[in-house]
């Protein structure tokens, strides 16, 4: 056994359970592909000013969970901790939004870092499928998103979600709200942290999970209450296109979410099976985060789905996926003739899109057989010195047992038939 671990926190995707991830992953982008977002990859680590900036410096996330390290050469960069403040560095970066067709739609899938108190559905690497579509200002877009990620997700077989929605308003509503706000809180006991996050970003104490904190919040003036003519009429219009999509959701006046860059639509993906981490994903609008970030007006929304929390929705549900095996056919050579003939018969079948694996480390036929089986092979090729010398090999059903003599220059064909 290896002296090294696996960092605290952290986890290996190992086969079969990784298989599910993979198949998580695949469902959740999908109805992206489907939808015009095109695949973007950025790296694991940015310049730390990038989250400080979009995310918040008052947010738990910049404050206390980011991993932050300075180079030899003496840049102060940080693991991403989340995805959209890279996804739009990397855009403006590129100049995707000079092409002339806004929105830009793109989709990601990676790793992300927190150092955050480990618990299950809390990781401090953890994976996320994400989605953004930057440069255009439309409810409709706030509408896609919400409805591809409820796709998403019921296409693996998820019921028992929920979709929290909320209105942050803008930078001519959210003003007056902060101030109605600021002089609620100040009255309220709370300790010297949460007393200075009111003063930076009152929001972001709403979203403080404390009980000490939340018993204090009854009364507390409401955000819908003090949104504008026009951030209502955009809310109103996001409701009532997902509603004709069939999608259910609740209204949650107190949903903040926790990052600073959010404006307007704001959205919760939870499943009530997971306990105190019931978030499986989320996002919202960000109209001012490119502007924030050092880029021209770019209204854009997106949302991040947890790929850990999504696996945890789905055994919390007793989901099972459909995953195929990855072995479709399993060779068993008997004999130095059988394992050269075989070896190039597996090459071929591999070529024709066949899944196709051999019984290395020359084995004997009990011992390869246990191997066939544990792969998963709907069938298995075995021969020996005495059915080459016939010209053929011996095809094993591995469901029914049945076993067929086929020529070895047809083996390839009739397994294409067979396996469709």
């Amino acid at each position: 056994m290896s002296t090294f671990k696996a960092p605290k926190g952290t986890y290996d995707l190992i086969p079969p359970d990784s298989a599910t991830y993979l198949a998580v992953r695949e469902a959740i982008a999908a109805p992206l592909r489907n939808s015009g977002y095109g695949y973007i990859e950025t790296p694991g680590f940015e310049n730390v000013e990038l989250f400080a900036r979009g995310v918040g410096e008052s947010t738990d996330i910049v404050t206390k969970e980011m991993y932050a390290f300075e180079t030899k050469g003496g840049d102060r960069l940080a693991l991403r901790p989340e995805g959209t403040a890279s996804v739009l560095r990397a855009a403006l970066e590129a100049s995707l939004h000079k092409s002339g067709n806004l929105p830009v739609k793109l989709w990601y899938s990676g790793s992300y870092y927190r150092y955050e108190r480990p618990q299950k559905g809390r990781y401090r690497h953890f994976s996320q499928v994400g989605a953004e579509a930057i440069g255009a200002e439309d409810p409709a877009l706030d509408a896609e998103l919400i409805i591809l990620a409820d796709q998403a997700y019921r296409s693996l077989g998820l019921r028992n979600f929920r979709i929290l929605l909320n209105s942050l308003g803008d930078k001519e509503c959210r003003p007056v709200y902060r101030t109605a706000l600021q002089e609620f809180l100040h009255g309220l006991d709370l300790d010297e942290d949460t007393r200075r996050r009111v003063d930076i970003n009152p929001l972001r104490v709403l979203d403080d999970k404390r009980e000490s904190v939340q018993k204090q919040l009854t009364g507390a003036p409401l955000l819908r209450d003090y949104l504008c003519d026009a951030c209502k009429a955009y809310h109103e219009e996001v409701r009532e296109l997902i509603t004709a999509a069939g999608v259910s959701f609740e209204d949650d006046p107190k949903l903040v979410r926790g990052l600073d860059y959010y404006t307007r639509t704001t959205f919760e993906f939870v499943h009530d099976g997971l306990g105190s981490q019931s978030a499986v994903g989320g996002g919202g609008r960000y109209d001012g985060l490119s502007e924030m970030i050092g880029g021209p007006a770019l209204p854009s929304v997106g949302w991040a789905l947890g790929v850990d929390r999504t696996v945890l929705a789905l055994e919390a549900e007793g989901v099972e996926l459909d995953i195929p095996s990855t072995t479709s056919v399993y060779a068993v050579p008997l004999g130095e003739e059988a394992r050269r003939v075989l070896f190039a018969k597996v090459t071929d079948l591999r070529k024709v899109g066949i899944a196709a694996d051999f019984a290395y480390g020359g084995k004997g036929l009990k011992g390869a057989m246990k191997n066939a089986n544990r792969s998963g092979a709907r069938y298995a090729i075995v021969a020996g010195e005495r059915d080459l010398a016939e010209g053929v090999v011996q095809l094993k059903d591995m469901e029914s047992g049945e076993q067929t003599a086929v020529g070895v220059n047809e083996i390839v064909a009739e397994l294409e038939a067979r396996l469709g």
